[in-house]
């Protein structure tokens, strides 16, 4: 819930889920959580003080983003056991069907935004599993989720892929972005997943026992990343996002530039 110039990060990534055509939201939270769900409902102070003051702009806004009712559900993680936990969570909500699956302290900067371009290689491929990836060094790459690809150019076959490999292990320097589109057929899998890295239920684990039985592709997205869960990247969003904005833009430029000497 941390803005990014005047919005949370979360709102950043339920647009490019919004662009992409999803319409069912499910957010897995855990407890001192609820603020998360009131940012998705009906402000009517908020409304009612906008209205009053002839802020027809800022209340036009703040009602556009409001999602559909019933459209979005909540479910909770009782205990901090990894992202394919927090997944599993949500199985009974998802059902039997194909999902994305987008971590929301990463938000991408694209024209289109990355799970648009992940939807046209589902579509694309008869709806298989599909993984957004980006280069990083390799010295950086024991910090992440690696894969292993087959192929070249922006689309390509995922073979394999481990979490956080010891330095000079990493089978390629794409990491996984944060962005997914996975099949129901996961849910088997995370439901007898023993602990991996970090002594924590990953989904990675259960992605390379479905990759057995399934296709994996990975797309090499058009855009930028920042990870706000880290302070250079907050710091990096807030500042892209800012010069982005006519209103700000110039202004903040100009600040920089003095700031830098």
């Amino acid at each position: 819930m941390l803005t990014v110039v005047d919005r949370p990060v979360l709102q950043y990534v339920v647009d490019e889920a919004r662009e992409a055509g999803i319409e069912q939201f499910i957010f897995v939270t855990g407890r001192n959580k609820a603020v998360i769900e009131d940012h998705f409902d009906i402000a009517f102070e908020l409304e009612d003080t906008l209205e009053k003051r002839g802020k027809t702009g800022p209340l036009a806004e703040l009602r556009a983003e409001l999602p559909a009712a019933g459209s979005v559900s909540f479910t909770r993680q009782q205990a901090p056991l990894g992202l394919g936990h927090a997944v599993w969570c949500a199985r009974h909500l998802v059902g039997d069907e194909p999902f994305a699956l987008l971590l929301p302290d990463v938000i991408i900067k694209a024209e289109r935004g990355c799970m648009a371009q992940m939807m046209d290689v589902y579509r694309d491929n008869g709806g298989t599993n599909v993984i957004a990836v980006e280069e990083v060094p390799a010295e950086r790459t024991d910090q992440y989720g690696v894969v292993e690809i087959e192929g070249s150019g922006d689309v390509f076959d995922v073979t394999g892929m481990v979490e956080k490999p010891k330095l000079g292990t990493a089978p390629s320097n794409l990491i996984i972005t944060g962005r997914y589109i996975l099949t129901p057929r996961i849910f088997g899998m995370l439901e007898h997943q023993e602990k991996g890295a970090g002594g924590e239920i990953q989904i990675t684990d259960s992605m390379l026992t479905l990759m057995r039985e399934e296709g994996f592709k990975g797309l090499r997205f058009k855009g930028r990343t920042y990870d706000c869960g880290s302070k250079i990247g907050f710091l990096g969003a807030n500042l892209a996002y800012g010069l982005d904005r006519a209103d700000l833009g110039p202004e903040l430029r100009a600040l920089a530039s003095e700031l830098m000497g």
